[in-house]
């Protein structure tokens, strides 16, 4: 045999522990999702996998370095798609976009890969949700990763409603951003409420309707506060 040429089904050490640390966060983010952050300890993740704790303890300082890594491996390109999409919002519309333009622009994407039916993506979808409804530290990572495309996402919506409060777009994100974190937590209440007219875990129904329903929150705050145009009495 050659030298250098590798054998069949042998892998090199980068490999292996490629394979290893992907196992690691696949299992973690599994029970992340179930238990939340504080619910699971790094022997369970062990317990999961058959291994020693040790091995989680040989890639990862700890369970915070343990959940920031899961966290990371995807928050990326969750990042990436919502500013691809505004991007081409913004090179499609300019100066001249609407509400529910902008609003597609950072929504529609963002809900792709839950569509897409990948568990992987489920399971950090409600690993988010815990992050987006945590004080402090779970503050602090939407503040690091996700306030850049929220204020900019904001200004598109203010160009959209020039004369809008601020105040009141900034409490319509909110509100919006509420409603995303329980969609993506897929608690199956509203499969229960609805005797399984809906289910919590189909977000093609949700992409469908979602921005349509924000959007009319927004012009609706927006309407309630702008000044009503003068009638002919008044005149």
């Amino acid at each position: 045999m050659a030298a250098g040429v590798k054998k069949e089904g042998r892998r090199t050490r980068a490999e292996q522990r490629a394979a290893s640390v992907k196992l690691i966060l696949d299992t973690s983010e599994d029970l992340f999702a179930q238990l939340g952050y504080f619910g699971v300890t790094i022997k369970d993740v062990a317990d999961r996998m058959g291994i020693h704790p040790a091995l989680i303890h040989y890639y990862f300082d700890g369970k915070k370095a343990l959940f920031d890594a899961v966290f990371e491996r995807r928050v990326e390109y969750a990042v990436t798609a919502r500013t691809a999409g505004l991007d081409a919002y913004e090179a499609e519309v300019g100066d001249h976009p609407t509400l529910e333009g902008a609003l597609r622009a950072y929504y529609d994407g963002a809900f792709d890969v839950y569509v897409n039916d990948d568990e992987g993506w489920r399971n950090f979808g409600r690993i988010f949700a815990q992050v987006n409804n945590a004080p402090g530290y779970g503050a602090e990572k939407m503040d690091t990763y996700f306030d850049p495309l929220v204020l900019r996402l904001i200004g598109l919506l203010q160009k959209a409603l020039p004369d809008a409060a601020p105040e009141d777009l900034f409490w319509s994100f909110q509100f919006t951003s509420g409603a995303y974190s329980l969609i993506l937590s897929r608690t199956g209440r509203i499969d229960r409420l609805s005797g399984n007219l809906c289910k919590s875990d189909d977000f093609e129904a949700v992409r469908d309707r979602f921005v349509t329903f924000m959007a009319a929150g927004f012009e609706a705050l927006y309407k309630r506060n702008k000044p009503a145009p003068p009638t002919a009495k008044d005149s």
